[in-house]
């Protein structure tokens, strides 16, 4: 079977949703990412670990653009990634991303953050954004908090606005970038199990995190990197119990509890 085709733990494969070939990036003399390759099929949800540097979040980034690349292709459901202009902003209206900062706006309640894309992109009425928007905010938990501000809400509550602020999209891949770690521990569940629900719901999911719980529970194949390069590939209990790489070993030893 070849690379391009993803298989569920179950063996049956998958169309590809995302399809990175070939991706280097430089940041100066830096060679972040390194002839990287990485299939990820629909509703696969790919967790990517590694140590601090080793090109995680680059790559994340990279899969809209937020990074440019200088060589290899990225594309989303056999869509080419434009390079700028108004396809790159429709493309981007496909992937969402949630950052480790909330990056909602403050002089905005949390209603109005959620409408704000699906109005100004999407184009739907705002009565039908609005309706929405209410329904994900309630399937994300904060449903009573619509009508306030960002600063009123707390961070993991923040952060599942973020969520659903996303999901008003209708994204077809959601990527998350270390979207926990900005928050205090006892929020960090809250944030888990909202992304846990994703993936039980079939979303398509990349996501850099150091929560090894939800890695083990959650994905269906775990990346890992290290110096800008894809080291390893394997199902999540496989990584855990028996990494391959040296690499991976030594990762796994300094941050499982032993």
């Amino acid at each position: 079977m070849d690379a391009t085709t993803p298989t569920t733990p179950g063996g049956d494969e998958r169309a590809v949703m995302v399809d990175i070939r070939g991706v280097n990036k430089h940041f100066g003399d830096l060679h972040v990412l390194k002839d990287v390759d990485l299939q990820v099929g629909r509703g696969e949800v790919v967790v990517v670990l590694g140590p601090s540097g080793s090109g995680k979040s680059t790559l994340c980034r990279t899969v809209n653009r937020l990074e440019t690349f200088e060589s290899g292709s990225i594309t989303i459901d056999g869509q080419a990634l434009p390079e700028e202009g108004k396809a790159l902003a429709q493309l981007r209206a496909d992937v969402g991303m949630v950052f480790q900062s909330f990056n909602l706006f403050a002089h905005k309640t949390i209603l109005e953050n959620v409408t704000l894309g699906p109005t100004k992109v999407r184009g739907r009425g705002k009565a039908d954004a609005e309706r929405r928007a209410t329904e994900l905010l309630e399937r994300v938990g904060v449903g009573e908090q619509a009508g306030k501000y960002p600063a009123q809400l707390s961070g993991g509550q923040q952060q599942r606005v973020a969520i659903a602020r996303s999901l008003a999209m209708e994204p077809k891949v959601m990527l998350f970038d270390e979207p926990t770690s900005a928050l205090d521990p006892e929020m960090v569940g809250e944030v888990l199990d909202v992304m846990d629900e994703l993936a039980r719901g079939g979303m398509t999911m990349i996501v850099v995190t150091h929560e090894m719980g939800f890695a083990r529970r959650a994905a269906n194949r775990v990346v890992f990197m290290a110096d800008g390069q894809i080291v390893e590939t394997a199902e999540p209990e496989a990584f855990f119990s028996a990494p391959r790489s040296e690499r991976a070993k030594d990762f796994l030893g300094k941050i499982l509890p032993h």
